[in-house]
């Protein structure tokens, strides 16, 4: 039981960093199987472990539909013109616009899916304007570091946070009211870091417009989300996309009402996808049925069988070994558990990618017996190491895998070693620099 435990979840991991381009729920399923199999987690498991993760896969589905929805309604082309006017020539306004973008996108959205819609929007855009390839990696590596790390601020950006907030019974509110400040100036400081790391490389002079942009031979003139040629509508345009936006950013305030009310957030996740898909229906006519194919369901088999290969690992003892290593200094000050549960998610994401490492951390620290509040600083450590401390190699996580996989298809030439000479020193400067006022964050408010 034991080995097979161990060689299901070596396999797994090791077949997603093999073979980015596969699908990654097909692995994950396979290696559930073969836990379930070797007895190291019992049907009986397997209902705790729905019930654990269903409402965080239903909301974030929820908000994929959105994103669909909104790329269907021109959205994110829209936001990707309005940057480039507001860059006004400057590359470097240009580079301070795009990670904002990323950052929104995050928010807004979540964090796969701001990766999967603005990188292949962004090497158009790049394309377009005619910078050479050593030009283009300071927006698209910046770019891909924020949108990923953007995800700690709000729990609902990112499927694996809010599995950890169930597990921890947090709520989404009490998440981010402890989290966004502390995320927030984390983020700041690595995006300045990222300016300073690349401003010699940064083209002082960008075009202005993007007439005839997504006509170009970037993704055969295709978002890869979509099976029909990239179409912005013109008529009322501006004034149609800030009803929209007006629309999402309710939705979203709306998820942490309904937290903070006691409401399901997936209740109030699904009520704002449709009537978004209501919207779209109306107004261009495009019925809901298209959702069936263009959801990536696939998320929530990938999310399922990870969350059984990591239970599996629980339950032959890996928890409690590191409980007995960790739990002394957890219990040191706020800080320790600050920087112990951030450090250690951190190593464990960039070896093991961040779902099963978060997974992993989240469901030791309920057994460490701390109080409630060094419980929720350890957590949200858990979820700063894991969104932001997986950044220093490209496997840390799915987004950044995925990432690398377009920005090769988009013909755009950036290697480990160029990934490496930003993230060396800045995403180790920046996890124990927003460790730190985390905990002091919640010790001084909390």
């Amino acid at each position: 039981m034991i080995p097979l435990t161990i060689l299901s979840f070596l396999c797994t991991i090791g077949f997603i960093f093999w073979r980015p381009n596969v699908n990654e729920a097909i692995p994950a399923t396979v290696g559930a199987a073969v836990v379930l199999l070797s007895g190291s987690v019992t049907f009986s498991d397997l209902g705790v472990i729905t019930s654990t993760i269903g409402g965080a896969a239903i909301t974030i589905m929820a908000t994929i539909v959105m994103a669909i929805v909104l790329e269907s309604f021109g959205f994110f082309q829209w936001a990707a013109e309005i940057v480039v006017e507001k860059a006004k020539g400057s590359g470097i306004r240009l580079f301070w616009l795009v990670n904002l973008l990323c950052f929104l996108m995050t928010l807004f959205v979540n964090n796969d899916g701001s990766i999967l819609i603005t990188t292949p929007i962004l090497l158009m855009l790049l394309r377009h304007m005619g910078l050479k390839n050593h030009q283009k990696i300071p927006y698209l590596l910046s770019g891909a570091l924020v949108a990923t790390a953007s995800s700690a601020p709000i729990g609902v950006s990112n499927i694996v946070n809010l599995i950890a907030l169930k597990i921890v019974n947090m709520t989404l509110y009490m998440h981010t009211a402890m989290m966004f400040i502390p995320a927030t100036i984390g983020l700041l400081l690595m995006v300045t870091l990222l300016y300073f790391h690349f401003r010699k490389t940064l083209p002082r002079t960008v075009p202005t417009t993007v007439s005839g942009i997504w006509n170009s031979n970037a993704f055969n003139g295709k978002h890869p989300l979509k099976s029909e040629p990239l179409t912005i509508p013109k008529e009322n345009r501006g004034k149609l996309m800030r009803n929209i936006l007006i629309f999402v950013f309710s939705v979203r305030v709306g998820l942490f009402v309904a937290s903070y009310l006691g409401i399901p957030v997936a209740i109030a996740a699904i009520f704002g996808s449709l009537v978004l898909l209501g919207w779209r229906w109306y107004r261009l006519k495009i019925s809901p049925v298209d959702m069936l194919k263009k959801t990536p369901w696939y998320i929530i088999v990938f999310a399922f069988s990870m969350y059984v290969i990591i239970y599996g690992l629980h339950n032959i003892g890996l928890t409690q070994l590191l409980i007995q290593i960790l739990q002394p200094i957890a219990h040191g000050s706020m800080l320790n558990a600050s920087l112990m549960m951030g450090i250690m998610v951190s190593v464990l994401s960039d070896l093991f990618n961040n779902h099963p490492a978060l997974m992993v951390g989240t469901i030791t620290l309920t057994s460490m017996g701390l109080d409630p509040l060094t419980l929720k600083v350890a957590y949200l450590a858990s979820i700063i190491g894991s969104d932001i401390g997986s950044l220093f190699l490209p496997i840390g996580t799915l987004a950044s895998i995925m990432w690398m996989h377009i920005v090769k298809k988009g013909n755009v030439k950036i290697t480990w070693g160029d990934y490496l000479k930003a993230t060396w020193f800045i995403i180790p400067i920046t996890v124990v620099f927003t460790l730190v006022i985390l905990a002091y964050w919640v010790s001084w408010i909390f």
